[in-house]
């Protein structure tokens, strides 16, 4: 079982209506589409964050059942559900402005944390204890930071943790303080999977791939870095991986990156390999295989308008003959 922890916000997407550009809502947050991602391919997963009553709130429930989610642990307040205004331009990461002071995803609190009994319930129903998974705006945004983190440490050593810092640098105002803090976390975890993009923001004037390097050094067993359309880098104690970018007519890239993070999760746990013994002994073959499910994966997700991650059977249509 692999429980994903985070946030669930709407993002506004952008579209052309009668010649005028509106908004359209679509479900997002980086966690939340990482459990969607994973429901699509089969994989036993629940969600765990703090939701609203209203009615985006509802639909993001919703959304996460019919992807076979579980959401058991899943909270709900009266708070309103935080909004992401995602502007895209051609050639360009999306970028993301996001309205939620006193959102309902924000306002978790230590209160809120699965006991370790309850945890051990859910592991029972969906067939043992897996991995957790933790990442995005969700490590910034407090109290619920505060929440999560607390999670971590008291998760670490009992299951793989798995993180993806996701960074958002306008929710960020001490980078150093941020970066600092992250470092602790990536001490704690035994997957990482980070963005060339954000690498480069955490430590300007570094090569991404040494403090990638830098990162594995530090505890986990894998470290994974995406490049968009260059491909990607996994680096693990038995050497580095890389695989190319896949060609793709791109819609618009939100949500790739947890499509990638969900393939990359969901490889691991269908070959048996999504354990503490099983990271360490990865062999190149399996790292190969793992990182190009996973490209292939946010491929797909790249030709669709917004956060739409595929299922098992279209990335199997999508493997080359």
């Amino acid at each position: 079982m692999i429980l994903v922890c985070g946030e669930a916000l709407i993002d506004l997407v952008p579209a052309v209506t009668d010649g005028d550009v509106a908004y359209v809502p679509r479900t997002g947050g980086s966690p939340y589409n990482v459990a969607m991602g994973l429901g699509r391919l089969g994989v036993p997963v629940g969600f765990f964050g703090r939701v609203s009553e209203d009615a985006f709130g509802r639909l993001l429930r919703e959304r996460l059942l019919a992807d076979g989610v579980d959401c058991s642990l899943l909270r709900v307040g009266p708070e309103p559900t935080a909004l992401a205004l995602v502007h895209l331009a051609p050639g360009e990461e999306p970028h993301f402005v996001f309205y939620g002071e006193g959102a309902a995803d924000c306002t978790l609190g230590p209160g809120d944390l699965p006991t370790p009994a309850a945890l051990g319930a859910l592991d029972g129903i969906l067939g043992g204890p897996g991995a957790i998974h933790f990442g995005s705006i969700s490590l910034v945004r407090e109290p619920g930071a505060s929440a999560y983190e607390r999670l971590i440490q008291r998760e670490s050593g009992r299951r793989v943790v798995s993180l993806d810092p996701n960074v958002r640098p306008g929710l960020i105002h001490d980078r150093a303080s941020y970066r600092a803090r992250l470092e602790g976390w990536i001490g704690l975890a035994d997957i990482v999977k980070v963005s060339r993009a954000d690498l480069a923001w955490l430590y300007p004037g570094r090569a991404p791939r040494d403090a990638a390097e830098d990162w594995l050094a530090r505890g986990p067993a894998l470290v994974v870095m995406t490049s968009g359309q260059a491909g990607a880098v996994g680096i693990s104690a038995s050497g580095a991986s890389e695989v190319p970018g896949i060609p793709t007519a791109v819609r618009d890239t939100v949500g790739a990156g947890d499509a990638f993070t969900a393939g990359l999760l969901g490889f691991l746990y269908l070959a048996g390999l999504l354990d503490r013994h099983g990271l360490r002994a990865l062999s190149n073959e399996d790292l190969l295989g793992c990182l190009a499910l996973a490209n292939r994966a946010a491929s797909i997700t790249c030709t669709r308008t917004g956060a739409q991650p595929p299922t098992r059977d279209e990335i199997l249509a999508a493997e080359p003959r």
